[in-house]
């Protein structure tokens, strides 16, 4: 946590044999991102329904939106600044999320924090990261995904 009301994530992969496909879309607003490789936060406040979803890729594309419930009410949600993405050296893949102002679009802490990845391989398989998978198959969004909470 930087200033107040900013969450500062990072997210690395270490991929020595480079075994992952990493997506080379152009930086920048994208939808979609969850389709190939990419990382993601989801955001609630307490115990409400209510939260944040934020999507980059390490090519640069990014997303934001937020939700009135569990898959309901999505809209796009504007980023104070955009994530950063380095390129890879030596196998290693990182990019950098500082989210702000989710004081204003959540509330105070605490907050319930989902940190999840989806990771598509070059055979064409995909992974799906998360703190903790719901029962019976994987869905970020569901409430079992926020796992994390920060008082």
């Amino acid at each position: 946590m930087g200033q107040r009301g900013t969450l500062a994530l990072e997210y690395r992969v270490d991929d020595p044999h480079d075994h992952a496909l990493w997506p080379i879309s152009p930086s920048g607003r994208t939808d979609g991102l969850w389709q190939h490789s990419c990382f993601e936060a989801f955001v609630a406040q307490g115990d409400g329904t209510a939260y944040a979803e934020f999507n980059v890729s390490p090519s640069g594309a990014w997303a934001a939106y937020a939700f009135d419930d569990y898959r309901a009410g999505m809209r796009d949600l504007e980023l104070a600044s955009p994530p950063a993405a380095d390129q890879p050296t030596q196998g290693i893949w990182q990019v950098s999320l500082d989210l702000c102002g989710l004081d204003a679009l959540l509330g105070a802490r605490p907050w319930r924090l989902a940190l999840t990845a989806v990771i598509e391989a070059r055979d064409g398989s995909t992974s799906l990261w998360s703190l903790r998978h719901p029962p019976a198959k994987p869905d970020f969004h569901h409430a079992d995904c926020f796992a994390a909470r920060l008082a």
